[in-house]
């Protein structure tokens, strides 16, 4: 059973190594983004507050989103062990990240930072590709819809996000910078951060990630 967060900048491949991973080690693969999508798409009392901010154009609050994660805790699966993607990004979330797993009588084993280079990550980004619909993601080169402009899995049509031009990619890479070395310090005084190196196939990174998780 293994407890583990996964870390890195935009673009690094959290989410396609969180998938993979959860699937290879058989645990749940745990998305904030997925979680709030989920909450706000069944109009929960969490999710239609959640709404109201994003409708405002505004971040969703860590008190919002520590309560989405302590519901998520509750379900069955999350017993066998679970990766965390996309959480947590400040320290402050670190630290209600830690309280709500003491909650349920657990804690993190394992903290991965896919260390991955700025040209790679805005190579990737910036031909990013998300289907409208059921949010899978593309790239243009890298993997390629089978059909220009539409989605292999729902057949929804592909946008490119605003914040995957190349400018954005790089004032979103020095901001996630500063707040990622605070957080990289906390878990380093935990001795429970490792970092791998994700510039490569994804099938390399990911059996380097499976290898420090056994």
């Amino acid at each position: 059973m293994m407890r583990i967060v996964l870390l890195g900048p935009p673009g690094a491949g959290k989410g396609t190594q969180a998938k993979a991973l959860a699937e290879k080690l058989g645990i749940a693969h745990i998305s904030t983004g997925d979680i709030l999508r989920q909450n706000v798409k069944d109009a929960t009392l969490l999710g239609k507050e959640a709404k109201g901010f994003m409708d405002r154009g505004l971040l969703v609050p860590d008190e919002l989103l520590s309560k989405m994660l302590q519901d998520r805790f509750t379900q069955g699966d999350v017993k066998k062990g679970f990766i965390l993607d996309g959480y947590p990004r400040t320290l402050a979330q670190a630290k209600t990240l830690e309280e709500v797993v003491k909650l349920k009588g657990m804690e993190i084993d394992l903290v991965v930072y896919l260390d991955s280079s700025d040209s790679v990550i805005i190579q990737r980004l910036s031909g990013r590709l998300v289907c409208s619909k059921c949010g899978a993601i593309f790239h243009i080169k890298n993997m390629p819809p089978q059909k220009e402009g539409l989605c292999d899995k729902c057949g929804g049509s592909l946008y490119q996000r605003t914040d995957d031009k190349v400018d954005t990619i790089k004032k979103r890479l020095e901001v996630y910078k500063k707040e990622a070395a605070v957080l990289i310090k906390y878990y380093e005084r935990q001795n429970k951060l490792y970092r791998v190196a994700a510039d490569g196939k994804a099938s390399d990174v990911l059996a380097k990630i499976a290898a420090l998780a056994k």
